[in-house]
């Protein structure tokens, strides 16, 4: 009853994604990729199906590396990297902007905790239909919560970052608590 009235909460205020403001559905499998990313500033080829193997992914686009809303969300999910890896989910967040700086980001602004990549081709960002629609050279905010069987169990877009954070944490905690005799 708690987690109903938690959702009625969050649907009132208009919190939880829906088709309206999403951009790939939940239900809709999610388009594998393999990109270069950096964690603490060392670059590695993260794949997304390598990662779906371990758990759920976390999946965040944000539009510019070392731009405000963005340092705000990265420094938010840093502080929550570790309760999501209690929880079995990999976090990795994908930029199209300022991805010449996306390995200094992956060290300063999030803090050693999480993988970035630089997705300069568009071809991840094109994937997941996240194309900041003003600024075509952009991402637009955008969380995903990928199950490991490779469907989006989770989708939330909204250029204020504060509800990133907690809206993933939640349906991770979601799947796990279903997934967790399984």
């Amino acid at each position: 009853m708690k987690k109903f009235l938690w959702a009625v909460a969050l649907l009132s205020a208009g919190l939880i994604a829906t088709a309206a403001n999403a951009t790939l559905a939940v239900g809709t499998k999610a388009p594998d990729f393999d990109i270069e990313a950096a964690l603490a500033g060392k670059e590695f080829n993260f794949s997304l199906n390598a990662a779906l193997k371990k758990g759920p992914v976390v999946l965040y686009f944000f539009p510019a590396a070392f731009t405000k809303g963005c340092t705000i969300e990265a420094h938010d999910f840093a502080e929550a990297t570790d309760r999501f890896h209690k929880l079995g989910a990999t976090l990795i967040g994908v930029t199209a902007g300022n991805v010449d700086r996306v390995t200094e980001f992956s060290s300063v602004e999030c803090r050693n905790k999480f993988a970035v990549a630089a997705d300069a081709d568009q071809k991840v960002i094109k994937a997941y239909d996240v194309v900041l629609p003003k600024h075509p050279e952009y991402s637009n905010r955008t969380s995903f919560v990928i199950a490991p069987n490779h469907k989006i169990i989770f989708a939330y877009t909204n250029l204020e970052p504060d509800n990133h954070v907690a809206l993933t944490m939640q349906a991770v905690q979601d799947w796990r608590e279903t997934h967790k005799h399984k």
